[in-house]
């Protein structure tokens, strides 16, 4: 049985988010350990201004982590993990920008570990308009000093498939591979695939022989042992849109078809597997709930016909972004 979760809220306490998902009878939970659209750092030197600064991440309250731990203890919750700030840029051109990255990606790492954390989701990184190298070598050497910072942290960094909307990379699998081949520390980085993602960024999965080319793919350019965690969301937007944009499990263009290889593939069995859908209620249903259920009538036993609602290969293919 595959390890589903979903990305739940931190409103009130990090604790509250395993409750939740123990409540929905979830084995694993995302979360993030500070505000997603703030920088969680200080000035390391509040006497110090301009292009010369720099940060220290902001640490968790001793009672906080207790809580956490204490909501893991009570529940069948297994392998969280925790999602980076967006504000997070390594790829930036610029200067004061990139540092500021490092320094709070550092900061992640250490909230993570403080938590027991498997580990922290990351987008690789915007080149803004340098260059698609220029970036791709910025992420390395952020990476490098991101590593060497935290050296002797168990918890992992993760980085992210995007759907490479404007100069956002990662949609490429080479991509990703590049920034795990050059890295000092390759070990320490692992690889969450999101659904959603891969496919507006042109990788196609309805069918089989879809699924089983885009895995090779995959495999061939990271390696299929490096995915240490999926984020499943159906797509809004077509195959190859570059657009990200999540829809519940088989409502989108993706359908239930390419959910049912992802939660059947042997090779994800142990795998978490987060929802980052849409939260909220319809007709009285939570909306995790509802995803979690259309996923697991997805899964086959022995001697099981196919399951779940009958497939559907989506919208039209043809609808304009």
């Amino acid at each position: 049985m595959p390890l589903f979760g979903s990305h739940l809220s931190v409103a009130g306490g990090l604790y509250k988010a395993v409750d939740a998902a123990a409540a929905l009878g979830m084995s694993s939970v995302q979360i993030f350990t500070h505000s997603p659209s703030q920088w969680s750092v200080t000035a390391a030197d509040q006497s110090k201004k301009g292009p010369s600064v720099r940060w220290q991440g902001k640490q968790l309250a001793e009672a906080d982590i207790q809580r956490f731990f204490d909501s893991l203890k009570r529940s069948d919750v297994t392998r969280p993990c925790a999602h980076n700030s967006y504000l997070i840029n390594l790829a930036t051109p610029d200067d004061d920008l990139w540092q500021k990255s490092i320094d709070a990606l550092v900061g992640e790492l250490q909230r993570a570990e403080a938590l027991g954390l498997q580990g922290v989701v990351m987008h690789p990184g915007s080149h803004v308009g340098s260059s698609e190298e220029l970036g791709q070598r910025r992420i390395v050497d952020g990476m490098n000093e991101a590593l060497r910072q935290t050296s002797g942290i168990r918890c992992q960094y993760w980085l992210e498939t995007t759907a490479g909307q404007g100069s956002c990379l990662g949609h490429r699998f080479e991509q990703i591979g590049f920034v795990l081949n050059e890295v000092r520390e390759p070990e320490r980085l692992g690889v969450c695939v999101d659904s959603c993602h891969i496919f507006a960024a042109g990788y196609p999965l309805q069918t089989p022989e879809e699924y089983a080319d885009t895995m090779n793919q995959l495999d061939r350019a990271i390696g299929i042992k490096r995915v240490k965690a999926w984020h499943l969301n159906d797509s809004k937007k077509p195959l190859g849109s570059r657009v990200d944009r999540h829809e519940h499990i088989g409502e989108g263009f993706l359908g239930l078809e390419p959910f049912r290889h992802i939660v059947n593939d042997p090779r994800f069995a142990k795998t978490p597997m987060y929802l980052e859908t849409a939260k909220g209620e319809r007709d009285g249903i939570n909306l995790d709930a509802m995803n979690l259920a259309t996923l697991r009538s997805l899964i086959k036993t022995p001697g099981k016909q196919k399951s779940g609602r009958t497939a559907k290969a989506g919208k039209s293919k043809v609808e304009s972004v």
